[in-house]
């Protein structure tokens, strides 16, 4: 098994600009907005792990729904409330 500091350059290039990563990271932003808005509005830090199950239950679908909806238009990707 190779580390990271071994793989070529290219091949980290590769897997930052795949389409899943990407996903990856856009789904991720709006897990750590939705911590951020819940946290402030019970007052308290409710933790990567809730505000994770939180947001799959309450946002997941329809967020994936509307990022399908604008990969199929050819828009780019914009800032959407998770709340």
């Amino acid at each position: 098994m190779t580390s990271t500091a071994q793989e070529p350059a290219t091949t980290r290039e590769f897997v930052k600009q795949s389409s899943l990563y990407q996903e990856f990271l856009a789904e991720r932003e709006e897990i750590l907005k939705h911590k951020w808005l819940e946290s402030e509005r019970l007052g308290y830090d409710i933790g990567f792990e809730r505000a994770l199950l939180d947001w799959i239950r309450k946002h997941r679908e329809s967020w994936r729904a509307a990022r399908r909806q604008q990969v199929a238009a050819g828009t780019p990707a914009t800032e959407k409330k998770a709340s």
